[in-house]
């Protein structure tokens, strides 16, 4: 029987068309099974694809659930802000004054702001000091002497982050990673803006390296910035409100918003959708 649905795919995080990270979205997915919903992700072959149902908690205003080409995932920035977008744009109304999203990993608050949608970062599951044969073999991924680390730090929030401070900017897009080492690791890298060279539109770069099956540069990447700025913001080495640029040695120009309020670090940016049609199975 064919089963055909709502699909939209939108540019999360883009400063300037077609220059973030992309999503898929299917939409009203209750009746697909597992099986079809790994296909169509592997299918859509990008970083993640996320399918809109019903919640099942009571105080949850969709469920989704976030699959990867390989496997499905916990939970997910930028397919948490793309989701949220597509769901407001169909017509959802919140039940409160923020939007509630059911997933795996918990209930994610979502909210819009002067264009933006943003997420408040879910508490991580692993932090602290990285153990110095884990930082190791790191460095062997990203093919960096233990000098050029400025600091290191587990930022997992479901993804198993582990996160890599550099001097620079310039260092963090010099990085040239070796894929073979990289795989079972999950690295972030983050470097500061000098405005004196790299202007004031964001002031700290990120490079996210993602060790699945022969391993990936992600482009534009909500979880990791969000555990990013627990740890910066936390330990004083950025303020409460910053911009940070992810995507340059790929050729996007992903930007994200983070900042502090209260107990809560969100994190945002714009989201548009490119594409929108119907999706067919068999």
């Amino acid at each position: 029987m064919t089963i055909e649905l709502a699909f939209h795919q939108v540019d999360v995080f883009a400063a300037s068309p077609f220059k973030g990270n992309p999503l898929a979205v299917v939409v009203g997915a209750d009746g697909l099974t597992d099986v079809q919903m790994t296909v169509i992700a592997n299918w859509t072959n990008l970083s993640e694809t996320t399918f809109l149902l019903k919640p099942t908690h009571p105080d949850a205003d969709y469920r989704v659930r976030i699959f990867t080409p390989q496997s499905e995932l916990p939970f997910a920035g930028h397919p948490t802000l793309g989701t949220a977008h597509v769901w407001l744009t169909c017509g959802g109304v919140p039940r409160g004054s923020v939007v509630v999203q059911e997933c795996p990993a918990g209930l994610v608050r979502v909210r819009t702001d002067g264009g933006r949608v943003a997420f408040a970062a879910p508490p991580l599951v692993r932090s602290g000091s990285v153990e110095p044969a884990d930082l190791l073999k790191a460095m062997a991924a990203l093919r960096l002497a233990p000098e050029a680390v400025v600091a290191a730090q587990w930022c997992d929030n479901g993804p198993g982050w582990l996160g890599v401070q550099l001097r620079s900017r310039a260092e963090v897009l010099s990085i040239r990673p070796n894929y073979q080492a990289l795989v079972g690791q999950n690295l972030g890298v983050v470097g500061a803006w000098d405005p004196a060279f790299d202007g004031s539109e964001a002031q700290f770069e990120l490079r996210a390296f993602v060790g699945a099956e022969n391993g990936f540069e992600d482009p534009v990447t909500g979880s990791l910035n969000a555990s990013i700025a627990q740890w910066l913001i936390g330990a004083g080495i950025a303020p409460a409100q910053y911009v940070a640029s992810q995507g340059t040695a790929m050729g996007r120009e992903g930007r994200v918003i983070l900042e502090q309020s209260g107990s809560d670090i969100w994190v945002g940016g714009r989201v548009v959708t490119r594409i929108s049609g119907i999706i067919r199975t068999e």
